[in-house]
């Protein structure tokens, strides 16, 4: 058993304590308490000026495209940053026996690690990120993502069972696998059914989507216009019965019968007041990544209608092809930024137990509580702070974050 003294504990489920401390017995937190209260045990490591935070959950990033880094520039729209990243990987996926691709993926969960993130909502097209991370020791849902507009029926998830289910028995426990559908421009509607079939069917009950995410996807979903039925033709993807649904992206998904608690929706950039509504009322949670957002050309974030609307909101960090690292602290400063009067405990709350919650991981992550994972962080602080949920939401460097082990 140890006992931890720091200068401030940010339990997330309630208050930071002054002068806390936190009691990690077997890898599990025992206890935490304040000056006032007396642990079973001395104090036995004094941290001194330091936070002491669960750690982080980056809810949607991309590991498998870590080898574009620095390689697709910043771009005014959408559909322009996709022919760039089209055009790099040289319109083919990933590999998960791609050398080049697994020693990105290892160098940015290292990175990841040391920006104080213990667990991952990873979008895959395939697996290759589900080795590497079991071989950190750390948690995720790695979803297998698919595309298909064309697609009429089941085979498509059918045919890619097998691949989930050799990743699954090479995980540890910790690394799960799930599925995911890419985004409504490039999976059809029989597509998505047959998506939603399989989470309802066992193994992990949790889909991702990209939804509403750009100006260019909402102006298919309305009438068919804009660059994608166009860009779908030249690549002959394109399916001629198809009819633009006539609404907004939620609406859409929903009557499909693909939204409900169990859904992540990635981005919601561009989704109105009425469909965060409804995505709230479903329980789906609402995954942002603000600097992505600005580096791919969808636009700004609403983070404080997102948080006004009700919707539970996490926070990812998307891939190192269109963010400068996987700092999950560089999310939450620029949240803070665009979302002034959100309360600095609420956005490290969506940083941490919203994040896990999302992903299934609450149980034993997110929070310090009694019972859950002692696997927690230490952020060096200067020693006049006296907000402290503030001053983490401002941005913290990687070489302030040290991991607490007992």
């Amino acid at each position: 058993m140890t006992v931890y003294r720091a200068a401030w504990i940010c339990p997330i489920v309630s208050p930071p304590i002054e002068n806390g401390w936190v009691v990690i017995r077997a890898g599990r937190i025992e206890a935490i308490g304040g000056p006032r209260d007396t642990p079973a045990e001395p104090i036995s490591r004094d941290l001194g000026s330091v936070a002491i935070l669960p750690g982080l959950v980056n809810a949607h990033t991309h590991l498998e495209l870590s080898w574009l880094r620095d390689r697709v520039p910043p771009a005014a729209d959408f559909v322009s940053w996709i022919k760039q990243l089209m055009f790099l990987r040289g319109g083919r996926m990933e590999r998960a026996d791609d050398e080049k691709v697994l020693a990105a993926v290892r160098d940015a969960i290292a990175e990841a690690r040391e920006a104080g993130t213990i667990a991952f909502g990873d979008i895959s097209n395939s697996l290759a990120s589900v080795r590497p991370l079991c071989d950190a020791r750390l948690e995720a849902v790695v979803f297998h993502e698919l595309l298909g507009f064309q697609e009429t029926d089941a085979r498509l998830v059918e045919r890619s069972r097998p691949q989930r289910a050799a990743a699954s028995a090479a995980g540890d426990g910790r690394v799960r696998v799930s599925i995911a559908a890419h985004a409504p421009y490039s999976v059809s509607p029989e597509l998505f059914r047959a998506i939603r079939a399989e989470v309802s069917g066992g193994g992990v009950p949790i889909c991702s989507v990209h939804l509403g995410e750009s100006i260019s996807e909402m102006e298919l979903l309305r009438d068919g216009s804009g660059p994608w039925p166009g860009i779908m033709r030249l690549i002959g993807v394109f399916r001629s019965d198809w009819r633009p649904p006539g609404t907004g992206p939620v609406e859409y998904l929903e009557s499909l019968g693909v939204l409900d608690a169990r859904t992540l929706a990635v981005h919601a950039v561009q989704i109105d007041d009425t469909g965060l509504r409804r995505l709230a009322s479903l329980g789906s949670t609402v995954v942002t990544c603000p600097r992505s957002n600005q580096w791919v050309g969808v636009g700004v974030p609403p983070i404080a209608r997102f948080y006004e609307s009700g919707v539970a909101v996490a926070v990812g960090t998307d891939s190192l092809a269109s963010v400068e690292d996987l700092n999950l602290f560089s999310e939450l400063k620029t949240m803070r930024w665009l979302a002034p009067a959100v309360p600095a405990q609420t956005l490290l709350e969506s940083a941490t137990l919203t994040g896990a919650r999302a992903l299934g991981l609450d149980g034993h992550l997110g929070s310090i509580e009694p019972g859950k994972r002692g696997d927690l962080i230490a952020v060096d602080l200067p020693r006049d702070v006296t907000d402290v949920e503030e001053h983490l939401v401002s941005g913290v460097d990687p070489r302030r974050i040290h991991w607490v082990t007992a």
